[in-house]
């Protein structure tokens, strides 16, 4: 089968970032889907494995992660899907990617495509939808189910235009129906995004935020989904947090940083991390959630109460249009989601 992967670790404007190469189509066995891959997105996950290392690979290695297919072998144990079955997913990061024609993935961690979306507008949306979802509702405990609670809450998402900024944003204001959602954004065009994604308001990074949101009536806010390095905006954040308030963050601190945890103390702050593999990775009991939420994200795009986030298609899945979507991605312009066609 075609597949595109690395041996080193280059930068995306040094020759051979990605190789394209013959491998052979593996077998479905025990829970895994073997999947022709449709269409994949490119995530700033992917960046950051591929990242320039003096690392070099014994063997070259497929990374991606997020895709949708249709199914075309399944393990003996599968019990959730059938052969020709379409599908999206994120997958495991422990295990080979989506970067090729076909791959193996734990039938637990797949959901059902939406019926009305493309397979790139399907393959834009598993890992920020994953990772939005999660950050609500099981790290910060909001409430999925519309209420009074959430109805007299306020949000604050750091990084509104982003792939889980852009979803986080529609979950909140259409699913959870959380009483006031603000973004931030730098730039006319993320501003305007984010308002067409639900925002309540937009709100400029670049600037301190604590002032912003002062002169659109908020002292304090009581959630806060930071998509950003944390690292950039903690202290801001422990300045705008309400007493008793929750904070999540996708994003890991610069350079390994260490976090003064400590100034979150006074105000009983629930301080919280995501990520979206972590279930995968430890294969956790609760593994098989993922499956669910999929699904039932899937049934919400399938009725308009949420959008595919995909603004842009680069073309097929080549080396050189791979390195493309990386190099967009390292930009850190990108607005919503990009996506490639199958090989």
């Amino acid at each position: 089968m075609k597949s595109v992967g690395i041996k080193e670790y280059l930068s995306v404007d040094q020759d051979n970032c990605f190789i394209e190469q013959e491998i052979e189509k593996p077998k479905a066995t025990g829970h895994d889907l073997l999947v022709r891959v449709k269409a994949v997105s490119v995530n700033p996950v992917d960046t950051k494995i591929r990242s320039p290392k003096s690392h070099v690979e014994s063997e070259i290695k497929i990374i991606g992660w997020d895709a949708a297919g249709e199914v075309v072998a399944v393990g003996d144990e599968c019990q959730r899907f059938k052969i020709g079955d379409k599908v999206f997913y994120a997958g495991s990061i422990t295990r080979p990617g989506s970067n090729a024609e076909y791959q193996l993935v734990d039938e637990r961690i797949v959901g059902k495509k939406p019926n009305l979306l493309s397979f790139e507008e399907s393959a834009a949306m598993p890992l920020t939808t994953i990772t939005a979802w999660e950050s609500l509702f099981e790290r910060m405990d909001i409430s999925q189910v519309p209420n009074k609670k959430n109805a007299n809450s306020s949000l604050l998402i750091i990084g509104g235009a982003g792939g889980v900024g852009s979803i986080a944003t529609q979950i909140a204001k259409n699913i959870a129906m959380i009483g006031t959602v603000i973004t931030t954004a730098s730039r006319s065009e993320s501003k305007e995004w984010c308002e067409k994604m639900g925002a309540d308001y937009s709100i400029d990074h670049s600037k301190p935020l604590s002032p912003q949101l002062n002169k659109l009536g908020f002292e304090n806010i009581d959630y806060i989904l930071c998509c950003s390095y944390t690292d950039d905006y903690f202290d801001e954040m422990v300045e705008v947090i309400k007493p008793q308030g929750s904070i999540c963050s996708i994003v890991e601190t610069r350079n390994g940083a260490s976090l003064p945890i400590s100034k979150l103390q006074g105000k009983s702050v629930k301080f919280c991390w995501e990520l979206m593999f972590t279930k995968s990775l430890y294969g956790t009991e609760d593994l098989s959630s993922q499956h669910l939420l999929l699904n039932e994200a899937s049934q919400l795009f399938d009725e308009g109460k949420l959008s595919s986030t995909l603004t842009e298609n680069l073309g097929v899945l080549t080396a050189d249009n791979l390195t493309e979507a990386h190099r967009r991605i390292e930009s850190g312009s990108m607005i919503g989601k990009l996506v490639l066609t199958g090989v």
